[in-house]
């Protein structure tokens, strides 16, 4: 036989109330708290955000060992910002809350800017040791970086505009990527080449592999001689 217990309610003065206390006497009250898992969301937030610090940790070390420059893998990062930026702002014109589908639409956003970042800075690096500028080296990617940055925000579209029921709670996901890569995509194609010119003005047209077998490294074995 299921036992039904009374409703209770309470008005609560307006000073600070001491949640453990409330809880305590609840319990003795026999009435079961129904409330959200606040601490599980303090949790998680925090956890979002120093998994967010030790991805671009990673990227930088990633991307350090892939160009063996710092310089270069901090031009890659510049993205970041904009990311960050792009996220507030449309969180902000949307109404939208800083919750844990918008952190997982940040992150989501800068993997794909710090994609397209990369492609952009290899391919100006190679055309600077050809002698082209990093402008024109720009031109050549700017159809890959658009047509990437294009295909996930109109993936996201739905997802942002909360059509059907319950798409609410998500929505701010596809809101954060929108955002994101908006102003990661305007970043991409318009500041870092001139970061990435002002980088690397004064670099030397060799290869800084260590690589031995890297063919433009300047410690590249010679080829074997030919009987």
């Amino acid at each position: 036989m299921s036992r039904a217990f009374p409703e209770h309610s309470a008005r609560l003065p307006a000073k600070e109330v001491n949640v453990t206390d409330c809880r305590t006497k609840a319990s003795r009250l026999g009435v079961r708290m129904c409330g959200f898992p606040i601490e599980a969301i303090v949790s998680a937030r925090c956890n979002l955000v120093i998994g967010f610090g030790i991805a671009l940790v990673a990227i930088l070390l990633l991307l350090t060992a892939n160009f063996q420059s710092i310089k270069l893998a901090l031009v890659v990062l510049s993205t970041a910002p904009a990311v960050l930026a792009g996220v507030a702002l449309m969180l902000w014109i949307t109404g939208s809350s800083l919750n844990i589908q918008s952190f997982m639409g940040t992150i989501m956003a800068l993997g794909v800017a710090v994609a397209n970042a990369i492609l952009l800075v290899t391919f100006a690096e190679q055309g600077r040791r050809e002698g082209m500028p990093a402008l024109e080296a720009a031109k050549t990617r700017m159809r890959p970086v658009l047509m990437t940055s294009i295909a996930m925000t109109a993936g996201m579209v739905p997802m942002a505009l909360a059509l059907g029921s319950g798409a609410q709670a998500t929505a701010p996901l596809g809101r954060a990527v929108i955002g994101g890569l908006l102003a990661a995509t305007a970043t991409t194609l318009l500041i870092i080449p001139l970061v990435f010119t002002i980088v690397q003005q004064n670099a030397k047209q060799t290869s800084v592999s260590l690589d031995p077998e890297d063919p433009e490294s300047r410690y590249a074995s010679p080829p074997p001689e030919t009987a």
